[in-house]
C-alpha cells in the first residue's frame, strides 16, 4: 500500500510543472486525484489520464481559483465523485512583474484573487469536511522572491507572504481536529515558462544556489508529499524552503 492509499487529492494549477509532478507523484501513493486547470482542459485530462495509469481515480476539472462560484463548483464535483477531500495542495498562482507605480487596483486585485483570495476559497469549500472527517492535510505554496523581495513583483510577494499568515492561524485553529497546514517555499525551479514577460528577463536560473542547480518539479512534488504524508505527523504552521541551499532572511 501507498502512504496515501485511498486518500482524495485536489491539486490546483496541475496541468503542468510542480502541480502535475505532484498530482502524479500522489497518485503513485494511492491518492485518488482532483486535476484542475484554468482553462486548458486538454492538458488537465493528459495529467488525469497519466494518475489514472497509476491504479487511482481522477477527475479534471476547469476552473479559475480566483472566482469563488467556480472553486465551489469544482469543489462540488470533488466531493460528488469521490465524497471528500483529504488533501488540498494549492499551487496555482499568477506573478505578473510590474513596477509599483506603475501598478494599477486591477493589477493588485488580479494577483491577489488568484494568491491569496483563491486559497482562501479553497480552504473554506473544503474545512469543514476534514473537520467532521478528523482529517486533512493544507499546502499553500509561497516562493523565495517573496521572502527577499525584488523590483517590480511587491503586489506578489504581498499576496505570497499572506499565505505564510494563513496558515500559522489555520494550522493553530485546526490542530485540534486532526488537520495540518504548511506552505512549500521553492527556490528556483527549472520549469516551463508560459509567461516568460512575467520576469522581465531574469528567467529564473542556478546563479546563487549553493547546489549548483536547480530544483525540478519532481523535487518539489516529493516535498508536498512528505508534507502532507505522516512522515511529517508532527510538522504544522511551518514554511519549508526547498531552495538548494539559499538563504532566506
Amino acid at each position: 500500500m501507498g502512504k496515501l492509499e485511498g486518500k482524495v487529492a485536489l491539486v490546483t494549477g496541475s496541468g503542468r510543472n510542480i502541480g502535475r509532478a505532484t498530482v502524479l507523484k500522489l497518485a503513485g501513493e494511492g491518492a485518488h486525484v482532483v486535476v484542475n486547470a484554468r482553462e486548458n482542459q486538454a492538458e488537465a485530462d493528459a495529467v488525469a489520464q497519466e494518475a489514472r495509469a497509476r491504479g487511482v481515480k481522477a477527475l479534471s476539472v476547469i476552473a479559475d481559483v480566483g472566482k469563488q462560484d467556480q472553486v465551489d463548483r469544482m469543489v462540488k464535483r470533488a466531493m460528488s465523485e469521490f465524497g471528500r477531500v483529504d488533501i488540498l495542495i494549492n499551487n496555482a498562482a499568477i506573478r505578473p512583474h510590474k513596477p509599483f507605480t506603475e501598478l494599477t487596483i486591477e493589477d493588485w486585485e488580479r494577483v491577489r484573487s488568484v494568491v491569496l483570495d483563491g486559497a482562501i476559497y479553497l480552504t473554506r469549500a473544503v474545512i469543514e469536511s476534514m473537520v467532521a472527517n478528523r482529517y486533512g492535510r493544507i499546502l499553500f505554496f509561497t516562493g523565495e522572491g517573496a521572502f527577499m523581495g525584488g523590483a517590480g513583483r511587491a503586489h506578489v510577494s504581498a499576496a505570497k507572504m499572506g499565505l505564510v499568515g494563513l496558515a500559522r492561524g489555520l494550522a493553530s485553529e485546526f490542530a485540534p481536529h486532526g488537520i495540518r497546514v504548511n506552505v512549500v517555499c521553492p527556490g528556483s525551479i527549472d520549469t516551463s515558462r508560459a509567461n516568460p514577460e512575467w520576469y522581465q528577463g531574469r528567467a529564473p536560473s542556478a546563479t546563487g544556489i549553493p547546489l549548483g542547480r536547480q530544483g525540478t518539479s519532481e523535487e518539489m512534488a516529493a516535498t508536498c508529499l512528505f508534507l502532507v504524508s505522516d512522515d511529517s505527523g508532527f510538522i504544522t504552521g511551518q514554511t519549508i524552503h526547498a531552495s538548494g541551499g539559499v538563504a532566506f532572511y
